[in-house]
């Protein structure tokens, strides 16, 4: 019977990677956040990442945050493909994660918010709502499963039953990946 020496037995490394890393490295991960939203006495948020006609990409959505600076429990609804209002602001916060690529990777998706308004969603599908509690972020990881084409979107519109004004902060990360 042969020996082995410690030498000849060779291991195998397996390395992990998750997925925001690798789009990362490639330049096609982009996080940003909205400006302040205020919600409460009849109005609601609206932030969403929106996919624009001729972008050429598919969208995945890998993180949201909502964070609560009020003392109100708050809700916030999850929509997909919905009819978002056209007097909505680009949030001009938005930035590649990997800052060492130069020039910086442009994003083609767009964080676009309403600060406060009383329109609610007339289409699209409410898939789900989660509390936010007083003084609270919340933190939603999709991890790439929420993925929109061409003029798609997800959206989260930001309610309050209170009378007073909620100032609430929507943040989200995602990569972009050609269609073609």
């Amino acid at each position: 019977m042969a020996h082995q020496h410690n030498e000849d037995i060779r291991s195998r490394q397996v390395v992990s990677v998750p997925v925001s890393l690798a789009k990362s490295t490639e330049g096609k991960y982009f996080v940003g956040q909205t400006e302040a939203l205020k919600v409460g006495s009849g109005s609601v948020g609206w932030a969403g990442l929106i996919n624009p006609c001729d972008s050429g990409i598919n969208q995945y959505v890998n993180v949201f945050t909502v964070t609560n600076f009020s003392d109100e429990y708050l809700t916030a609804q999850i929509w997909l493909n919905t009819d978002f209002p056209e007097k909505s602001r680009i949030s001009d916060k938005v930035s590649p994660t990997n800052t060492a690529i130069r020039p910086f990777p442009q994003n083609k998706a767009q964080i676009r918010f309403i600060e406060a308004t009383n329109t609610l969603p007339k289409a699209g599908v409410n898939v789900y709502e989660r509390i936010v509690p007083p003084h609270t972020t919340l933190v939603g990881e999709e991890d790439g499963k929420f993925i929109e084409a061409e003029e798609g979107n997800y959206v989260l519109v930001i309610k309050s039953q209170g009378i007073t004004v909620s100032k609430v902060i929507v943040a989200l990360g995602w990569w972009e990946k050609e269609q073609y």
